[in-house]
């Protein structure tokens, strides 16, 4: 308790809480004194210790049940509740039914052994779900969920206790008896989730803890080198003051290159044939015309992982509207919607407040595959030889049909298709990502986990091909 304690006090102090020695030696004493037993007591002697100003109560709020939830309360042990006889037909027809499925093994496990997940089993799931990269609270539910998938808890699962039951139906067992598995199955379940929860509410807050001692003061352009994921509100806030001023320099790169697309490069061919009549000395020079302004399509995921690298991607290309032949936009979540009018009829920030605001994030929801579908169906016509497709997204799909066939359909028509990921590379193919299925049908797939990345993603648009 002491370590989770000084932990708690850092990660005040990063949420920006001035948290003095001395005020940190009050809250162990009175925590000496008034014990842990009472949750709404200890909550009481560490928030009258540590918080001078009012203003850091709903700081505090937030932090204290990611450091001191429930405590993830341990499995409930069948042994209590069946008989000897009943608990070796029930891991009999565990047995039988689950052969070499390894992750449905641990699952079951869990649930109907009572054993509780270890230190390193927790480490193992939150890796596999991208937990190291969170540094927000509200991803603690969808991480959750995330972790129960690596178990395997989907439809699944859901058949595999109806066989069970059947099986053990089968084999004798009364209906009260298996009515104690179904309900023993279903608490367990709820314990299970109660230590994912704490485990990850814990990782996040230690993750941005660590984020704020590691880093160094930054001012202007060395938040472009920020994780997205790791920047507070004042952060962004700072980023966006500074979209202008970056799409200015893009923007004049950019125009650099169409005037030296507009001279051209010579052209060897033409001007041979056009110079025959001067018997081959070449008089008159021909060039090659390059069409440096791109036709763009954005396909943009704007679910919660990916919603604050959206805003900035959006507002950029349309900084730039004046260096793009033309832009198609489109969001998704579940479904896709294209939102082009809206930058027609709005300056970019507002454009993309007002697509944002129309399109709220969700949990376990985001279904890429029917989104693509949707797009193939209804506007691929926005498509042609000379389109860039630009896919913004984390490429999680929540384990539905990815719809890799769609997706080709749109790479056959495109001139080139880019993908911009936000999570880091080593995560692609992790969990429910399907980013290493739609990979090899790609022309590019760069990070932009910060502004620096997606700046420089965004520039070799304008590079001519």
């Amino acid at each position: 308790m002491d370590q989770r304690m000084v932990e708690f006090i850092a990660g005040l102090r990063a949420a920006g809480v001035r948290v003095s020695l001395a005020e940190s030696a009050d809250a162990f004493r009175a925590v000496k004194h008034l014990g842990v037993m009472d949750r709404d007591l200890f909550r009481a002697s560490l928030r009258t210790t540590l918080i001078k100003d009012s203003t850091d109560v709903p700081e505090f709020e937030k932090l204290f049940p990611l450091y001191f939830g429930s405590g993830g309360p341990p499995m409930f042990d069948p042994n209590k509740e069946l008989s000897s006889d009943e608990m070796d037909q029930l891991k009999e027809a565990l047995k039988d039914l689950l052969g070499d499925n390894n992750k449905l093994q641990q699952l079951m496990k869990y649930l109907l052994e009572g054993m509780n997940p270890t230190q390193e089993e927790l480490d193992q799931l939150g890796n596999r779900a991208g937990v190291p990269m969170a540094r927000y609270p509200q991803q603690q539910q969808w991480l959750t969920r995330r972790m129960l998938r690596q178990l395997g808890m989907d439809e699944e699962f859901q058949e595999l206790m109806e066989q069970l039951i059947d099986k053990l139906q089968k084999m004798g067992m009364n209906m009260e008896s298996l009515q104690k598995i179904g309900q023993l199955a279903e608490e367990n379940l709820k314990r299970l989730e109660e230590q994912f929860e704490q485990y990850v509410g814990s990782q996040i807050a230690q993750n941005a803890a660590k984020d704020s001692r590691e880093r160094q003061p930054l001012k202007g352009p060395d938040l472009m080198h920020r994780s997205f994921s790791a920047l507070n509100e004042r952060e962004m806030a700072d980023l966006r003051n500074q979209i202008r001023r970056l799409s200015a320099r893009l923007r004049s790169r950019a125009a650099l290159r169409q005037r030296r697309g507009k001279r051209g490069v010579l052209d060897a061919k033409r001007t041979i044939r056009t110079n025959l009549k001067h018997a081959s000395v070449p008089v008159e020079i021909k060039h090659k015309r390059r069409h440096l302004k791109p036709k763009l399509v954005l396909i943009c995921d704007v679910s919660t992982s990916v919603r604050p690298v959206v805003e900035f991607m959006l507002r950029m290309v349309y900084e730039l509207q004046d260096q793009i032949h033309s832009a198609h936009s489109f969001v998704f979540i579940d479904d896709i919607v294209d939102v082009s009018t809206e930058f027609t009829e709005h300056r970019p920030e507002i454009a993309v407040d007002r697509v944002l605001a129309d399109n709220p994030p969700g949990y376990y929801n985001t279904n890429l595959g029917v989104a693509l579908d949707h797009f193939v169906k209804d506007y691929l016509g926005v498509v042609d030889h000379r389109t860039t497709v630009i896919v913004l997204g984390d490429g999680r799909n929540n384990y539905l049909n990815p719809r890799v066939d769609v997706f080709r359909e749109i790479e056959r028509r495109a001139r080139r298709v880019i993908w911009l990921n936000p999570e880091h590379p080593r995560l692609w193919g992790t969990g429910d990502s399907d980013m290493m299925q739609y990979y090899p049908f790609c022309d590019s797939v760069q990070q932009v986990g910060n502004l620096a990345q997606l700046s420089e993603a965004i520039d070799h648009l304008f590079d001519s091909r």
